[in-house]
């Protein structure tokens, strides 16, 4: 396994998540402005598996988003693996906390990691979303 950290999206994140989020769960709205200032983390098992995103929203927090992860490949910590790397990276650009949009079928994932929802339960694109927050 090997975690690679980008500055622009990459080609293999681009694909996960034409994968995950538009073929496998409909979204329609998957690509924004915001890639064009986020690090982009993509996990490796030869070929991409998984990937995500973090930006600076407020001096100190960061935002994280897009997680994804291929299907076939969702348990044995795959998903962790991303979120610590994210962790990880927040912190060394000066991050104190992370925030997060998570779809709410995933808020037990989460909460695992530490994070605790801070908001209600919304919906983004149709799909129930909740606030979380985690103290790095």
């Amino acid at each position: 396994m090997e975690i690679k950290v980008y500055n622009k999206l990459p080609d293999e994140a681009k694909k996960i998540r034409e994968e995950v989020f538009v073929a496998e769960q409909g979204f329609t709205d998957e690509y924004d402005e915001i890639d064009e200032k986020c690090i982009h983390i993509v996990l490796f098992d030869k070929e991409a598996i998984g990937t995500c995103r973090i930006y600076e929203k407020t001096p100190g927090e960061f935002m994280f988003g897009r997680l994804a992860v291929l299907k076939e490949l969702r348990k044995g910590g795959n998903g962790r693996k991303l979120v610590c790397a994210a962790e990880e990276e927040a912190r060394k650009n000066g991050g104190k906390s992370i925030i997060l949009h998570a779809q709410l079928h995933a808020k037990g994932f989460y909460e695992k990691l530490g994070y605790c929802s801070v908001g209600e339960i919304d919906s983004e694109q149709g799909c129930p979303h909740i606030w979380m927050r985690k103290e790095i």
